[in-house]
């Protein structure tokens, strides 16, 4: 069962997913993200006030919060987000090293509104080859000096 501050966190991921979608800002989403009982970071859904479609809540969140915190390492932290993330926002969310996500409304609910993420995660599920969207590989064997390069500066 949820506490009363993991209520009311979602309660302001709800929010403001509500006035993402009021101001025309984006899709009705929102997300909060906390760190020990603060909030560090939070958004409503900004795909459509900075026309990028990678401007979801939760990514827009981990911005936030990465730029309050002076880091790339949200560990320790958690996610509240008003539905459950797509998996964009779930690679995000791994990336940033959260560790525990908190969401109201379920895939399925977002589905039957219109928001389809069913079809991005059978894509990811199929051979590179098989997918919808061309992927090619274009060797330079100067890529991968830029990999070796940036190993040895980052250890």
């Amino acid at each position: 069962m949820a506490t009363t501050d993991q209520k009311r966190f979602m309660q302001m991921a709800v929010d403001l997913s509500e006035q993402a979608a009021d101001g025309k800002k984006g899709g009705p989403f929102g997300a909060v993200i906390v760190r020990e009982g603060k909030i560090v970071g939070s958004s409503g859904n900004c795909v459509m006030k900075h026309t990028d479609p990678t401007a979801h809540a939760e990514v827009m969140a981990i911005r936030d919060a990465c730029a309050n915190l002076d880091t790339i390492d949200l560990a320790g932290c958690e996610i509240y987000s008003s539905a459950e993330p797509c998996p964009m926002c779930t690679a995000a969310i791994y990336w940033a090293g959260i560790k525990a996500v908190y969401f109201s409304n379920t895939e399925e609910q977002s589905m039957d509104y219109g928001f389809v993420d069913k079809e991005i995660l059978q894509e990811l599920r199929k051979p590179v080859a098989k997918r919808k969207v061309k992927f090619q590989r274009i060797t330079n064997p100067a890529a991968i000096k830029v990999f070796d390069k940036a190993l040895k500066q980052n250890g």
